[in-house]
């Protein structure tokens, strides 16, 4: 999974381009969740809270539920979205107690899963109509890194990423299980909202 410091690293770093870039992805996301208009979003995999906090900067009012499988990562989160409620869990242990929310969203955590089509049906356990989620658009995300000088001697890979997905083949992972109705374009990142067949 994600590393609170690269988490961090990336939410709170003062490089105007990436600053730029991450504002562009929480305005697209804001967007996108605004015109489903769910009465509920839970955050799999809500690290700090940073995208809540976004989301909730950006005008979206629903109730909002955070989980993440790190006590300190959860404490940060609280702290952040005071608003938000947040539990040390993981997402099979949620969709096994049979809860259920109108939107899940899932950012930046695919790339980390083993096996991540078993991931999918998780989700879709967990969604009562919609699901929105986000992994780096590769090859282009590695290429950045590697320009700026990060992870080069893997030629721009972060050693967490176990996946790697283009934009085309991202959406086609998603279309196995949910109907695709959104994909902006937020390069160097691809996000999808789907909606439960």
């Amino acid at each position: 999974m994600r590393s609170a410091h690269g988490n961090k690293q990336k939410h709170e770093s003062k490089n105007p381009l990436q600053r730029a870039l991450i504002e562009r992805f929480h305005g697209q996301l804001a967007r996108v969740i605004g015109e489903l208009g769910p009465a509920e979003i839970l955050d799999v995999g809500c690290g700090e809270g940073y995208v809540l906090a976004a989301l909730r900067d950006k005008g979206i009012r629903c109730a909002m539920t955070g989980i993440d499988r790190s006590a300190t990562a959860i404490e940060a989160a609280r702290a952040r979205v005071p608003a938000a409620s947040f539990t040390v869990t993981d997402a099979l242990a949620l969709a096994d107690s049979g809860q259920r929310y109108d939107l899940v969203l899932m950012t930046e955590v695919l790339e980390h899963i083993p096996e991540p089509e078993r991931m999918l049906a998780v989700l879709e356990s967990l969604a009562k109509r919609y699901v929105v989620t986000s992994v780096p658009w590769e090859p282009f995300f590695r290429g950045l890194n590697f320009l700026r000088g990060k992870h080069v001697l893997a030629l721009g890979n972060d050693p967490e990423h176990v996946n790697h997905w283009g934009r085309a083949s991202f959406l086609g992972f998603m279309e196995q299980r949910f109907a695709v109705r959104d994909a902006p374009w937020v390069f160097p990142w691809t996000l999808v909202a789907a909606q439960r067949r």
